[in-house]
């Protein structure tokens, strides 16, 4: 590894940036995962291999950052090379906070356990659906380096926040109406917070994604601006 990152190879050094990346990606995904069995079936096992997981989630946060300015350091870099390593820094970013929501959810598992039982929200199953479904995609579109793929995420955030209003309200009708049921009621609201957070940060690496794939800002603009033309390569010289 060390030979590979004194290369002066701007295509090895894409390589490495890229396999570093999905890697984190993959663990954060099984993290995120993780943490929401853990949070429906309160699974104090489940939560705490979230734990253990993320020293491992800030460590490669940190190789991460290096490599990529390790790569701006190179000099004469493409339009795409500069895209990737300005998405790169933002998405892993963004990866590491959602590591961190992981074991956030993971904490409200737990806590969980250790109360009175009380049923999940009747919405936090299907916000829980969603939320996996975005963090898949968002996944899926930066292995592939899809565009349209990202595009379907942040489609999908909306849905998602109508979720954790529901179940906000939900609960605090459940604390009005059995005061004793506060404490358990209370973490479902910070769960279904974290999992809006993870949403959230889905949404920032899908708009990151079209940022390096197609050279578009959506920050503002949502999918409905993402213009219908083909990807551009996310290498040089492919």
């Amino acid at each position: 590894m060390a030979a590979t990152l004194k290369s002066s190879n701007p295509a090895i050094f894409q390589t490495v940036l890229m396999n570093y990346l999905v890697a984190q990606a993959r663990t954060v995904e099984s993290s995120v995962n993780r943490s929401i069995i853990a949070l429906l079936d309160r699974n104090e096992r489940l939560a705490s291999e979230v734990f253990l997981t993320e020293p491992r989630v800030n460590e490669m946060e940190m190789v991460i950052d290096e490599h990529a300015i390790r790569m701006l350091r190179q000099g004469d870099l493409s339009d795409p090379d500069l895209r990737l390593i300005v998405a790169t820094l933002k998405v892993n970013n963004d990866l590491e906070r959602m590591g961190d929501l992981a074991v956030n959810l993971s904490e409200r598992a737990i806590a969980l356990v250790g109360m009175s039982s009380v049923d999940n929200p009747d919405d936090l199953e299907p916000m829980t659906q969603a939320v996996r479904a975005m963090v898949a995609k968002c996944f899926g579109a930066l292995i592939y380096q899809n565009a349209d793929l990202a595009a379907q995420v942040l489609e999908s955030d909306d849905a998602v926040d109508a979720f954790r209003d529901r179940i906000f309200e939900s609960m605090l009708a459940r604390i009005a109406g059995d005061s004793a049921s506060a404490a358990p009621n209370l973490q479902f609201m910070l769960a279904s917070r974290n999992l809006e957070r993870i949403a959230d940060h889905s949404t920032n690496i899908a708009e990151d994604i079209v940022f390096w794939v197609r050279g578009l800002e959506v920050r503002h603009g949502r999918a409905h601006h993402i213009e219908a033309r083909p990807q551009s390569a996310a290498f040089a010289g492919e």
